[in-house]
């Protein structure tokens, strides 16, 4: 396939769409952090932080993962099924969320956070809304509806870096953020389910239990390897807050979030958006019996010519360009990204064809990768512990991350040439 015509495809077409509007949504979101880093303290992103990791946790357990196969079925009617068994996952586990509420100062305790006390009691509606985003997220996709994803995306962004900005100008600055992170996410989620009522609510009206414990039982892989794959991603990924926290405080934990937040918000942009495509994508020649090699290698190649000279001359102006642009106390932010280069270039090219483990029902094996990939990320902070060094710490995890995520990729590629190698 030569330049012109990749660049005519449906696929490119898509990504552009998406990406273009995740690029938006994500400048509008960072373009005021120079603003919020001289509004909040380091402590307030440190709550805001331990709240969203808590969260995200929880959101995970929410729906048993079913949402990601919503993409896979030939026959509607089947995807329409494990939408809604999805949305009863979700509201039950939003039920018991809504029960640990009563529990909230012992596990401000246990985090050595106790003003998370105070805004726990949000924490049920943020589950609740995610899930159901993750949820419609994947129906969006099987219908190549990108368009209202990247409506969302935008929307979601707009309002919370507006919430952030108008609760801090009020001076609620210690859960201003919290607030913004909860309402946006719902707000935007309301008007993209208003907007599409037809498309989007209509079929799912009929619901059909038979249908619904059919799939459940075809596509159980999914609760029994993905939701154990993705627990373990996430867990992992929210470690630095949730074990660091009670060690190093707060301040710490809130230079660490602004870290990962600058770093991983454009690789995870880019990989999230290119994932989308390439799911749907590689699921129709999958069922098309075509090969996918191709496909596979131009991205990891085109990729790879782009993403390491950027990431070569960021490593020597990072700390200046941090304390420019957060100010002189966030300097430190510029370091702890330079040892997370190596991870978010492997993170870049395993999160956009991690689906692959999905397509090819090899859950198991992904789950194997994400255990390993936990025990390296444990390690490495359990070495900064030792240490009494939160840099070391940082250091290790990254470290340890990006060799566990390197392991997965070699493997995802060896999934795509056996199934070319089993069409020839």
């Amino acid at each position: 396939m030569d330049l012109r015509t990749l660049l005519k495809s449906s696929g490119v077409r898509n990504f552009t769409k998406l990406l273009s509007a995740n690029v938006v949504a994500q400048v509008i979101g960072l373009v005021v952090y120079p603003i919020l880093t001289r509004m909040y303290a380091p402590e307030d992103f440190g709550l805001l932080n331990l709240f969203l990791s808590i969260g995200n946790v929880l959101v995970v357990l929410a729906v048993l993962d079913y949402y990601y196969a919503i993409v896979l079925p030939k026959e509607e009617k089947d995807a329409v099924a494990l939408t809604q068994t999805s949305f009863f996952c979700l509201l039950l586990t939003a039920g018991l969320v809504l029960l640990s509420v009563a529990f909230a100062k012992p596990i401000s305790i246990l985090f050595k956070m106790p003003d998370l006390t105070e805004y726990y009691w949000m924490m049920p509606i943020y589950v609740l809304t995610m899930g159901a985003w993750n949820i419609l997220n994947y129906w969006y996709i099987r219908h190549k509806e990108y368009g209202c994803i990247s409506r969302y995306q935008v929307s979601q962004s707009v309002l919370s870096a507006g919430g952030k900005l108008g609760f801090g100008a009020l001076g609620l600055l210690h859960g201003g953020m919290i607030f913004s992170m909860v309402i946006a996410p719902l707000i935007a989620l309301l008007l993209s389910l208003f907007s599409n009522m037809r498309k989007t609510l209509v079929p799912l009206c009929n619901v059909s239990k038979n249908t619904m414990w059919q799939q459940g039982k075809q596509y159980r892989n999914f609760p029994l390897f993905v939701l154990p794959r993705s627990f373990i991603n996430v867990l992992a990924t929210q470690l630095p807050v949730l074990l660091l926290t009670p060690f190093f405080g707060a301040k710490y934990v809130g230079l660490l979030s602004m870290a990962v937040l600058l770093a991983y918000t454009p690789i995870g942009t880019i990989s999230r958006a290119i994932y989308q495509v390439l799911y749907q994508h590689t699921t129709e020649y999958v069922h098309q019996s075509l090969p996918i090699k191709s496909m596979f290698r131009r991205f990891i190649g085109y990729t790879s010519v782009v993403i390491i000279p950027i990431f070569g001359i960021l490593y020597f102006v990072l700390p200046n360009l941090t304390a420019w642009l957060l100010g002189e106390e966030w300097r430190v932010v510029g370091e702890y990204i330079r040892w997370m280069l190596p991870w978010l270039y492997v993170s870049l090219l395993t999160g956009s064809t991690c689906y692959l483990s999905d397509v090819f029902m090899q859950q198991h094996v992904g789950l194997f990768f994400e255990v390993l990939l936990a025990i390296c990320r444990i390690g490495g902070l359990i070495v900064g512990i030792f240490a009494n060094d939160f840099l070391v710490a940082i250091a290790a995890y990254s470290i340890g991350t990006a060799i566990a995520v390197l392991a997965q990729l070699i493997w995802l590629a060896s999934l795509v040439r056996r199934y070319d190698k089993s069409l020839a």
